[in-house]
């Protein structure tokens, strides 16, 4: 009441005459509200739509021909686009110009009368059901009935079913007939994240398109694309870490880049995102990695400790750690993966040092751990020990000699170390040769360490003296001319049935194992005069003969074996290791062979040593290997 007697006042004439005269304020126009990025930038054509090439071009070979299917299904990780590639194809299939042309195309540049309202899912012959909420037989019969009439305005009735391996079974089946044989204006589209839980005979009736993950280079031009449209200035180094985070997904990029400049509001730097997302620093993440590979305990958990107070979690910490151990051995085998615009500058520098530097086994052993510690801080209840603990498991790791080296050790008259020497501290380095990144030993290197011999000079085509004939004296003789020429056939067969009885020139005559084939005397026959010139006289005799090779090697193996399982060091180890067996033992070389003879009193800490389990050498050129625990 008070408000219409002071209106009523206002109309009177001379009310306030004497006030300044004031200039009236125009209405401010309302505001739309604001749209997130995701939406914003949606593609509304094939022409945006990014990192699906494959299906873009078979998509218009189709509509190009006429060959368009009544139904298609689409598949993929979310934030691929699926709906989107729905919505765009219930364009292309509907149309048409103001004037009534236009026909299906997927060239969407000018966009046709039905294209906004297809857009923004208000089409009334496009029609978009959520399978999750819409999953019974009743739903899929109303679906049914509807499709029998034409539709409305639009050239095809379009049904985009997303989620649609929500349906539940009966309503799988109640779709089938509608399916198999649509009425010619009605077309299918199905979304789905689970391509496996849709029946087969859904799947044998649509056209499938798997979507793939978005490449993070390419991912990182979208946003750099969509940070220049908005006015945002951002660090590349933040795009890369926004598009590792978004694993693939457009959407989840763009809902992190609107995050983002939320946070950082102003320019979006590396920090933030970081900040953002709890994620560790990737050049702290790399010295922690060289702590560890150098087996810097102090160092390493010291590091560990300042990024998670920093923010960072620990299991992130250790996948991040996973991730780099991977990029590692990827430069190591695969060089040329430095050039991945997706690589930073210090992963791509330091990263190629570390593969020049760390063999693949070292590499491989630190990923198994790290795997099986992120394991371990996702179950455990305070992530942060069990993150420790990883820690000093790998570290230790990282610096165990191996056996060669440990009886090195022994010969030089020093205690061979378990991981680190008696008396140092938890986190100090360990001694040179000890497998660390300062003195990176045999266990270390690459497998190209050692320098290749002087090749000897090839002989000219002048200078080429005359083959000499093989000459045949005995069974080895003739394994070794089988093996030279790639018969590995005929190389079993004398292994495993042959049993020598006479062996001279031009004549062998031998028995026959129980399962061997007697067709091997004519087809050796035949092989020798190919490979020898001369005709040989192979024939299967009813004697004893001696051992097939086969067996005779198993009896050796057994013999060195046994000889092995009475020398002191290995009778030490066997002790230390109750339940050990010698799988294998090998010869040597002579320059190994002159490894001095392990003292019968092997040092404790030998034990430790021996897990890598390369071999143990005997004063007689014996090298006991393959120890299993």
């Amino acid at each position: 009441m008070a408000e219409d007697i002071t209106g009523d006042m206002q109309d009177q004439p001379g009310f306030l005459d004497d006030a300044p005269a004031r200039a009236a304020v125009p209405a401010e126009p309302a505001q739309a509200p604001y749209k997130v990025l995701a939406r914003k930038y949606r593609p509304r054509d094939f022409g945006d739509l990014i990192g699906q090439d494959a299906m873009v071009r078979t998509l218009s070979n189709a509509f190009a021909s006429g060959r368009i299917p009544q139904a298609w299904m689409l598949t993929g990780v979310r934030g691929v686009g699926k709906t989107t590639t729905a919505r765009i194809l219930a364009r292309a299939l509907n149309y048409q110009t103001a004037d009534g042309g236009g026909q299906p195309t997927i060239d969407l540049t000018v966009p046709g009368i039905h294209c906004q309202a297809i857009i923004e899912g208000r089409h009334i012959d496009v029609m978009e059901i959520d399978a999750a909420s819409n999953n019974s037989v009743d739903s899929i019969r109303q679906l049914n009935d509807s499709v029998r009439y034409s539709p409305v305005s639009a050239r095809y009735k379009v049904y985009i079913v997303d989620e649609v391996h929500m349906l539940s079974t009966a309503a799988f089946n109640a779709f089938l007939k509608t399916l198999e044989e649509p009425p010619p204006h009605a077309k299918f589209i199905f979304a789905t994240t689970e391509i496996r839980k849709v029946p087969v005979t859904i799947l044998s009736r649509c056209q499938r398109f798997d979507l793939r993950r978005i490449d993070a280079a390419m991912l990182v031009g979208h946003l750099g694309r969509i940070c220049a449209a908005e006015g945002v200035e951002a660090e590349p180094e933040a795009l890369q870490a926004i598009a590792r985070a978004a694993e693939g997904s457009a959407r989840d990029s763009l809902s992190l880049l609107d995050q983002a400049i939320a946070h950082a509001a102003g320019r979006i730097a590396l920090d933030d995102v970081r900040a953002m997302l709890g994620l560790a620093d990737r050049a702290r993440i790399i010295d922690l990695f060289e702590q560890l590979m150098r087996g810097d305990l102090a160092a390493a958990l010291a590091e560990l400790r300042a990024q998670y107070d920093a923010g960072a979690d620990p299991g992130t910490i250790l996948s991040e750690l996973a991730a780099f151990t991977h990029l590692v051995t990827r430069l190591k085998i695969v060089p040329e993966a430095a050039q991945d615009t997706a690589v930073t500058q210090a992963e791509r520098v330091r990263g190629s040092d570390f593969a020049g530097r760390l063999s693949i086994r070292v590499l491989s052993r630190a990923w198994q751990m790290l795997l099986k510690g992120i394991a371990e801080v996702k179950d455990a209840g305070r992530p942060l020990p069990a993150a420790e603990m990883a820690l000093v498991r790998l570290a230790h790791a990282a610096d165990l000699p191996t056996p060669d080296e440990a009886l090195r050790l022994l010969q030089n008259g020093a205690a061979a170390p378990a991981g680190r020497p008696s008396g140092a501290p938890v986190g100090s380095s360990p001694p040179a040769g000890g497998g660390s990144l300062a003195a990176p030993p045999r266990q270390m290197m690459g497998s190209g360490a050692a320098a290749p011999s002087q090749a000897p000079r090839a002989m000219a085509p002048a200078e080429a003296a005359p083959q000499p004939q093989p000459r045949i004296g005995t069974i080895e003789d003739v394994l070794a001319l089988a093996a030279k020429n790639r018969d590995i056939r005929l190389q079993a067969a004398i292994q495993r049935d042959v049993r020598p009885v006479r062996i001279e020139p031009g004549r062998i005559e031998f028995a026959l194992g129980p399962n061997g084939d007697r067709g091997i005397a004519n087809e050796l026959s035949r092989k020798l005069k190919d490979w020898t010139g001369q005709t040989w006289m192979v024939a299967i005799v009813q004697a004893e003969g001696q051992s097939t090779l086969r067996e005779q090697q198993e009896a050796h193996a057994r013999e060195r074996k046994d000889n092995a399982a009475g020398h002191p060091a290995v009778k030490a180890l066997m002790s230390a290791f109750p339940g050990a067996k010698i799988v294998d033992v090998r010869k040597r070389g002579a320059e190994e062979a002159e490894i001095a003879a392990a003292a019968v009193d092997v040092d404790p800490g030998l034990a430790a040593s021996l897990e890598s389990g390369d071999g143990l050498h005997d004063v007689d050129g014996e090298s006991y290997s393959d120890i299993e625990f």
